[in-house]
């Protein structure tokens, strides 16, 4: 029997409801913000994400899905989504309505790594990208669509992690700090590390394996190395998330090492029970050089990341139950084979007029229909024999009061429209 591949999945029954319901609510979040739907090509060029987005993080280096197509071409399917929006916004020069230019998205990602709870080799997520505007209120607007999202699910507890990388000024004179603090340390670094020492010092501040290094307790602190420029704009992000009432905290060790990252970067948490340390739901950051990193102009940009199957845990341990699936509004089944034509026509009638409609292909008995419709979760059943056929007066039963009523075929659209609204 032949199986999916390991480290994905397949989406049906409870979860696709789910899945459907948080795009919906996301589409109508976005529309709030004025945020504009942009989809980018599950597989892009591989330079885009081995060159343009350069070959220090592990994503890259490790983990991409790369492959020949059958013209010889170097192609990966994407590992994250800004790579490919950003590629995007240069190729169609949406950049030039860029004033600012605010975009989401919603789609698989791919990244070979050992598969886990919440981590597969293809996943989703939901990601937000602007540009155009280098202004601190953008950064926190960014932040407020991930806290109000959470908020709108009814997770508890949610908490804003910040930290500031400052502009390419502050962030060149703390890498030299970097440097010259761990190089006596070296030997006591995990491999990674000592290879991030020459290409990448910030992420030897992101090590798992040495996180609890009393080296890393140590290490200089950003905040002492940011000038005039950078320390205002930290400090406005605080006082518009303040402004919201959003909480936050600063954290010290909170970085982005991949060189395009510049001022704020976030880290979004909520207290999910069994989460521990892991119960990061959404991260980002501003990255004003990235556009330029790309060969397009010199731009900024800021923008975020949420995991779907990782929110979609968070809500399932905290017992939130969340379902696009709330039945139909209309079952229709014919007493004999005789009206099976006349049940169709209905139907597609009522399907039209915007009704959610099913029927009964099988030729259940009276029984078994009501039956199936209970499971389907229908609102009102609709028997369809003769007498309903040459008077054109349809049987309609409310399936939950089991209250009867006889409607004309003509009148049928508006006693629906009546009744459902009830």
């Amino acid at each position: 029997m032949i199986q999916k591949p390991k480290g994905t999945y397949d989406i049906y029954g409870d979860k696709s409801s789910q899945i459907l319901f948080l795009r919906k609510l996301i589409t109508s979040l976005m529309d709030k913000y004025n945020y504009k739907y942009v989809q980018t090509p599950i597989f892009e060029s591989s330079e885009l994400f081995h060159r343009g987005v350069g070959e220090t993080t592990d994503i890259v280096s490790k983990e991409t899905y790369d492959f020949k197509d059958r013209g010889n071409r170097d192609l990966t399917l994407r590992p994250e989504g800004t790579a490919g929006l950003v590629r995007c916004l240069i190729e169609n020069k949406l950049y030039i309505d860029a004033n600012p230019l605010k975009t989401w998205y919603f789609g698989s990602m791919f990244r070979y790594e050992r598969p886990q709870s919440g981590r597969n080799r293809e996943f989703s997520q939901f990601g937000v990208e602007t540009f155009g505007s280098n202004d601190p209120m953008m950064d926190a607007e960014v932040i407020s669509i991930i806290v109000n999202l959470f908020k709108l699910l009814g997770l508890k507890g949610i908490k804003v992690n910040i930290n500031t990388l400052g502009d390419m000024e502050s962030r060149m004179t703390y890498r030299s700090a970097l440097l010259d603090y761990f190089k006596p340390y070296l030997d006591d670094l995990c491999d990674d590390c000592k290879s991030r020492y020459s290409k990448n010092p910030l992420r030897i501040l992101d090590c798992k394996v040495d996180s609890g290094n009393e080296i890393m307790k140590n290490a200089p602190k950003m905040s002492d190395y940011l000038n005039e420029a950078s320390k205002e704009h930290f400090d406005k992000v605080k006082e518009y998330l303040e402004s919201m009432g959003i909480e936050y905290v600063v954290c010290d060790t909170l970085v982005r090492g991949l060189d395009y990252y510049t001022h704020t970067v976030f880290e979004v948490t909520s207290e999910v029970e069994g989460f521990g340390s892991q119960n990061v739901l959404g991260a980002g950051g501003r990255y004003d050089n990235l556009v330029k990193t790309i060969g397009g102009p010199d731009i900024p940009g800021v923008g975020f990341a949420v995991g779907i199957e990782r929110l979609l845990l968070a809500l399932e341990a905290e017992g939130i139950n969340v379902s696009e699936d709330n039945g139909i509004d209309v079952y229709l089944f014919a007493m004999s084979t005789d009206y099976k034509r006349y049940m169709f026509e209905l139907a597609n009638t009522l399907r039209v007029n915007g009704f959610n409609v099913d029927l009964d292909y099988s030729g259940r008995n009276i029984k078994n229909n009501f039956k199936h419709a209970d499971k389907l979760g229908a609102k009102f059943v609709v028997l369809i024999g003769k007498d309903e056929v040459e008077s054109n007066i349809l049987t309609i039963k409310n399936n939950e009061t089991k209250e009867e009523y006889k409607v004309k075929l003509e009148d049928i659209t508006l006693f629906l429209d009546e009744k459902l609204s009830e």
